[in-house]
């Protein structure tokens, strides 16, 4: 007798019309938030603010309630919904420009504030959905249609390293940098992003994962040729790992 050991999460709906690239790591990311949203059996009790870009499609994917933000306001519109009902889980998804250009004032002050959310930062080092422009994690030397001569440090200065940046405010609970280029690494994303979820239930303050991902589309890259640009480019400078834990103190 056959024994099932893979099924659609809960938290994931059936039939939704796939609205990412081809080879482009949102589908992973948003599998791994369903997957660990039924693990922690929070489904029913979930509050999503979705942000502008790419990332605002996850509440057509994700079987839970979910607001829509301003471009940027995710982080202060979870506040705002977190401190009316502490009761709920609320967490983000954002793309890197969301949560890091337009919003960075909202998402360090939350962090500052010790907002008791959880958030999801995408960083593709691009504006994937406006067309490929220059963000606030674009790597120096990096052509875009924006700065088609390569990001110029003089000019531009250099990417936010979210991840660390977000761990040096006192109010955050958990940092950490993932990446989907491999199984290997998807595993420890999800647990990262299960941590991110758990020091919220435990009322421990802000928990963040920043995930590295590709946009083979913009970056005019096959999906394979994009994840080696991942391993051999992005992660020299924004390194994976666990950049604060007060759990592990």
């Amino acid at each position: 007798m056959a024994t099932q050991v893979f099924k659609l999460p809960e938290s994931l709906r059936e039939n939704t019309r796939y609205s990412f690239c081809p080879g482009c790591d949102h589908g992973v990311a948003v599998r791994l938030v369903a997957e660990v949203l039924d693990e922690l059996g929070i489904r029913e009790n979930t509050i999503l603010a979705a942000s502008i870009g790419c990332s605002v499609t996850i509440y057509d994917f994700l079987n839970i309630d979910a607001i829509e933000a301003p471009h940027g306001r995710a982080m202060a519109e979870a506040t705002g919904v977190k401190r009316a009902r502490p009761d709920k889980f609320v967490f983000t998804y954002q793309g890197d420009g969301d949560f890091a250009s337009i919003g960075l004032a909202e998402s360090l002050n939350a962090a500052l504030r010790g907002e008791n959310i959880s958030a999801i930062c995408i960083n593709n080092t691009t504006y994937g959905m406006t067309g490929g422009q220059l963000g606030p994690t674009t790597l120096v030397g990096q052509v875009t249609t924006t700065s088609p001569t390569g990001r110029n440090i003089e000019y531009y200065g250099y990417p936010i390293k979210i991840a660390e940046h977000i761990a040096l405010c006192d109010g955050t609970a958990f940092s950490a940098r993932v990446s989907l280029d491999t199984v290997a690494n998807i595993k420890k994303a999800k647990q990262a992003i299960k941590k991110a979820f758990e020091v919220q239930i435990k009322g421990l303050g802000l928990g963040f994962v920043e995930i590295l991902s590709t946009c083979p589309t913009n970056w005019k890259m096959t999906p394979d040729e994009a994840h080696e640009r991942v391993r051999n480019e992005m992660m020299k400078t924004f390194v994976p790992g666990i950049y604060k834990d007060v759990t592990a103190d």
